[in-house]
C-alpha cells in the first residue's frame, strides 16, 4: 500500500497495530501476522517501523518492499481492508540517536518503538507488539478500552518485576512485548521524548523497557493472559514467546521463537497454534523453492 492510500483511508476505524524491527524478522511476522488475522474481526492496519540502522558491531538492513507487500497480501487474504504499511525511520533514528545504548546486546531496532511519537500519520492509539507474540483470541474489547490519561498499558514482566522496580511502587516493571499505547497522552507528555534522551545518556540493560517503565508516569497494568510470558493458559490472548529460565538439571535459559516449529513442539510441547505453524511452513517451502523476494 502507498502513502497516499494510506492517507486516505485515515478515516476509517481500523485496529491499528505497530511492529518494528528489520528483514530478519520477516518468518517472525508472517506467522504473528496470519494469527491476528485469524481472531481480528475488524480490519487491520499493520505498521511496521524499520530502517538501515547501525552500531560499531553491523550494518542492519531495512525490511524490504518486497517483504512488505507479500505480507500486505498476506493479511488481506483475512480481510480485504487489511494493509500493512512499511515506516522508514533512518532519518529520525539518526536525529536522535540512542548514543548511550547503540552498542547493547539488543539491536537498534529494539529501540524504535521509542520513535513512534514522531510518525504524525500514527492515529491516537496502536498496539505494539514483539514478532514472536502470536494471538490466540479475538481482542478488540482490550484494543477499544478507556485510556484517558494513559500513556500505555501492559502486562508485568515476568522475571524482570522482582528486580526491576520503582522504590515506592514494587511489582510495576512492564514487559514491552505488548503495549497499548496512548500516543494522544505520549504526545502531550513527552514521555517517548524524554525516553530517547535517557536512552541517549543512561547505559541499560534493556533500554527502551527500562527507559518507558522508568519515566512514565501514567501506565497501568492488564492481566497476563494479554501477554503470557509463560505457558499458555486457557484465557491466553496473546503468548509471548520470550526466554525462559529453567532450574533442571541445572540453570539454563531456554528460547524458543514461533518460527522453531521443531522446538515448540519438542521443547515446549505445544500444538495450541498447529494450524497457523503449518500454514507458515507451507509458505516457506514455496518461498525457498520459487525464491522471488529480495532480501
Amino acid at each position: 500500500m502507498t502513502h497516499f492510500e494510506w492517507v486516505a483511508r485515515q478515516g476509517e476505524a481500523t485496529l491499528d497495530i505497530l511492529y518494528c524491527g528489520d528483514d530478519n524478522m520477516f518468518e517472525g511476522l508472517i506467522i504473528s501476522i496470519l494469527s491476528l488475522t485469524k481472531h481480528a474481526h475488524e480490519p487491520l492496519k499493520i505498521c511496521i517501523m524499520t530502517g538501515h540502522l547501525r552500531n560499531k558491531h553491523r550494518q542492519f538492513q531495512a525490511l524490504s518492499d518486497d517483504h512488505i507487500d507479500f505480507l500486505n497480501d498476506l493479511a488481506k487474504q483475512g480481510n480485504n481492508r487489511n494493509a500493512v504499511i512499511k515506516i522508514d525511520m533512518t532519518e529520525k533514528f539518526e536525529a536522535e540517536l540512542p548514543t548511550a545504548n547503540i552498542n547493547t546486546l539488543f539491536t537498534p531496532y529494539s529501540m524504535l518503538r521509542l520513535y513512534s511519537d514522531l510518525v504524525p500519520q500514527f492515529s491516537d492509539r496502536i498496539l505494539y507488539l514483539d514478532a514472536d507474540v502470536v494471538c490466540r483470541r479475538p481482542f478488540e474489547a482490550f484494543y477499544h478500552q478507556a485510556l484517558d490519561n494513559i500513556d500505555f498499558l501492559g502486562v508485568l514482566d515476568h522475571y524482570g518485576r522482582w528486580f526491576f522496580h520503582h522504590q515506592l511502587r514494587p511489582f510495576d516493571y512492564i514487559n514491552s512485548g505488548m503495549l497499548l499505547m496512548n500516543l494522544k497522552q505520549i504526545r502531550q507528555d513527552q514521555l517517548l521524548a524524554r525516553c530517547r534522551a535517557y536512552c541517549a545518556k543512561r547505559p541499560m540493560i534493556m533500554p527502551d523497557q527500562s527507559a518507558m517503565n522508568k519515566l512514565a508516569k501514567h501506565k497501568a497494568f492488564v492481566a497476563e493472559k494479554y501477554n503470557e510470558q509463560q505457558d499458555v493458559q486457557p484465557d491466553t490472548v496473546f503468548q509471548h514467546f520470550s526466554t525462559r529460565w529453567k532450574f533442571w538439571p541445572i540453570i539454563h535459559t531456554v528460547s524458543v521463537k514461533p518460527w522453531e516449529v521443531d522446538k515448540v513442539h519438542s521443547q515446549l510441547n505445544l500444538h495450541e497454534y498447529d494450524d497457523i505453524l503449518d500454514e507458515y511452513q507451507e509458505i516457506m517451502a514455496k518461498l525457498q523453492a520459487e525464491p522471488v523476494l529480495s532480501k
